[in-house]
């Protein structure tokens, strides 16, 4: 499974925690029909474990917006992409930006891109 398929199968475990209140093993097993590869369960297991940390540093640059407000989706790639950049995966945040891009366009509305864009774009200065 290459990257690009694994962040979004990560994106599918993260959201059903999120929306159906499983917790992370449940989740796992429910969605992906084998074992995550390293780097999914990496992207899962980190984001779960950080997820306090991820959610502040999110909403430190959000404008007159709280991370309780956020649409599941934008809040999941959001929390993705934040753990991708600046925790343990040494992905170029170019590359882990650009990615969470493109899944807002595939599970957001038509503005969920820029909005993750422009949040992503703030933290990585």
């Amino acid at each position: 499974m290459n990257r690009r398929i694994g962040r979004e199968k990560a994106f599918q475990v993260l959201f059903s925690m999120d929306s159906k209140d499983y917790d992370v093993d449940e989740a796992v097993q429910l969605i992906l029909e084998e074992e995550p590869n390293e780097f999914v369960a990496t992207l899962i297991y980190g984001v779960v474990k950080e997820i306090e940390a991820i959610d502040q540093k999110i909403e430190s640059h959000l404008e007159n917006w709280t991370i309780d407000r956020l649409a599941n989706v934008e809040k999941t790639l959001l929390r993705m992409a934040t753990y991708e950049i600046f925790y343990q995966l040494n992905t170029p945040k170019g590359v882990a930006i650009n990615e969470a891009v493109e899944l807002a366009h595939i599970y957001g509305d038509e503005k969920s891109g820029q909005f993750i864009n422009g949040v992503l774009a703030k933290m990585n200065k």
